[in-house]
């Protein structure tokens, strides 16, 4: 099974823990925004230093990756520490609260799966960045978050390229919403600080990607999202829709029940790189008031440019 597909299950079994019907309470201020992001840093913090600790450089080498890419690796590590040094500072010193750091489970099982993992939090980090900008209100903050931001497209992309995936595979990167990043990280946090109040972002219900043994293209591949025509079934038999975040706007296209699955004939023409799916009730739009499951996160290469090698076969 390939590794993105592993993630995905992970996904789907985390994230029933905190898959309620979405919160009443809304952003208020910087401060929910900052803890936010102090939220996804812990978590990538959390990350590098148990992959960084679990594996050594022999395992990395061994997994096909360089000496110097595991050195690199220590430095995205220490930029995800100083981030979450300097947003606890901020938040600190505008006196707030910053929250206090979770309890993670990640499905590491040898270097290339945490180096494949890195790919998909540094990604999720990018688009978290991204869509938060347009809610936070003090100029420092915004420009501070922008700093941010451009170094996690770095990592990404650095990590990007030693996968032998496009390191810029849009011309614009992937906002998303606060629920929709908090729906896929929640799926590594196990538990919060009991004295730390909820964060006023709520997670949806999960969607798993159905296992494929070829790899993704734009414009050709079909997609089966595992057991959703079961799980989410629709008052009337009201159409359902996946829509494909990749880039600043979604590719919308409708989805038909296969037993208990759904699927789509193809993934839209413009698709590329790390991507967002989620299943909406709108054929016009996927917003937070319309999603239903999501996101599910896929791996979409260009046509004609996918690898040569084939992925791993479905288990």
């Amino acid at each position: 099974m390939r590794f993105h597909q592993v993630v995905v299950a992970a996904l789907a079994a985390g994230v029933q823990a905190y898959a309620t019907p979405l919160a009443k309470r809304q952003v208020t201020s910087d401060f929910d925004v900052l803890n936010y992001a102090l939220t996804l840093e812990f978590l990538e913090r959390k990350f590098y230093q148990e992959c960084l600790t679990k594996f050594n450089v022999q395992d990395f080498f061994n997994a096909g990756f360089h000496p110097s890419f595991f050195k690199q690796l220590h430095q995205i590590a220490f930029d995800e520490q100083t981030h979450v040094d300097f947003l606890s500072g901020a938040i600190i010193a505008a006196g707030g609260k910053p929250v206090n750091e979770a309890t993670y489970n990640f499905p590491l099982t040898d270097a290339r799966s945490c180096v494949t993992l890195a790919s998909v939090l540094e990604g999720v980090g990018v688009s978290a960045y991204l869509g938060a900008a347009a809610s936070i209100l003090e100029k420092s903050s915004l420009t501070a978050a922008g700093s941010i931001l451009t170094v996690e497209a770095r990592h990404s992309a650095f990590i990007r390229a030693h996968l032998h995936q496009s390191p810029f595979p849009q011309p614009f990167d992937t906002p998303l919403t606060f629920n929709q990043v908090f729906s896929l990280a929640a799926t590594f946090i196990t538990g919060f600080a009991p004295e730390d109040p909820p964060l006023p972002f709520t997670a949806f219900p999960p969607l798993t990607v159905g296992c494929s043994e070829q790899h993704f293209e734009s414009g050709v591949s079909p997609v089966t999202f595992a057991k959703a025509a079961e799980l989410y079934p629709q008052p009337d038999g009201a159409p359902v829709f996946v829509a494909f975040f990749s880039g600043l706007q979604p590719f919308i296209v409708p989805a038909t029940a296969s037993g208990a699955d759904l699927v789509i004939d193809k993934i839209p023409p413009g698709v590329d790189g790390q991507t967002y799916a989620v299943l909406t009730k709108d054929a016009a739009k996927a917003s937070d008031d319309t999603i239903i499951a999501g996101p599910a996160i896929l791996e979409v290469f260009a046509l004609g440019h996918a690898p040569s090698q084939p992925p791993p076969t479905c288990a």
